[in-house]
């Protein structure tokens, strides 16, 4: 999916606008992951209203508040604001996880004719390899709110990252203060089960109506 974004640079949304201009940034932000392209603009009444919608899907998603583990979402706005101020004003209340284009890159236009998109608001769905999944989600969005991901996510067939390193530089904080400490004993025992095992002579082994846009 990186590929997409490939010698490009994607900000986020956060008070230091970070910026993501390396293959290997891209690629821990939006590998093995669904990707919604946002195309909005501050000066669209429909995208206006839409965006709560948008805000408050993502966020239960994604927001640790909601969520043990953050689906594996990732979101790209793609502007098509006359100017810069208004692309930022948009994204003041925006969640600071959204990713989005500089306001000078091109791409913002050009994603736009390569995914067809005529109208605003539209919520793109892209699948881990690239492929569209939905051309537009946003009335999907509305209907069923995180509901969506769930069958998204089956239709993608996108791989549990349960199975995979981390990836994610904003790992949530523990959920209490003994977390860590029962993830340290989960550790010393399941070590001293082994041990045990092996002491026994036995083997270790696995336990069982908007806006035109062009």
């Amino acid at each position: 999916m990186a590929a997409l974004f490939s010698g490009r640079v994607l900000i986020r949304n956060n008070g230091d606008q970070d910026e993501l201009d390396t293959e290997a940034e891209l690629s821990r932000r939006l590998d093995n992951r669904l990707v919604l392209l946002f195309f909005g603009a501050g000066s669209c009444p429909r995208c206006q209203a839409f965006a709560p919608v948008l805000r408050d899907f993502f966020t239960r998603l994604t927001d640790e508040f909601y969520v043990l583990r953050a689906a594996q979402l990732a979101l790209v706005y793609v502007s098509q604001d006359t100017t810069e101020e208004q692309q930022d004003l948009f994204l003041k209340d925006m969640p600071r996880k959204w990713l989005f284009l500089p306001f000078e890159d091109d791409l913002r236009r050009d994603l736009g004719r390569r995914f067809s998109v005529e109208r605003l608001p539209a919520v793109v769905v892209l699948k881990p390899s690239g492929e569209v999944l939905t051309r537009d989600a946003t009335e999907e969005i509305r209907r069923l709110g995180p509901a969506c991901f769930a069958n998204w996510q089956e239709a993608a067939e996108l791989l549990d990252r349960g199975f995979l390193p981390p990836e994610d530089l904003d790992d949530p904080a523990p959920r209490s203060l003994t977390d860590p400490l029962r993830r340290r004993k989960y550790r010393v025992d399941r070590a001293g089960r082994g041990a045990q095992g092996r002491a026994a002579g036995g083997s270790p082994g696995s336990e069982g109506g908007a806006g035109e846009l062009f």
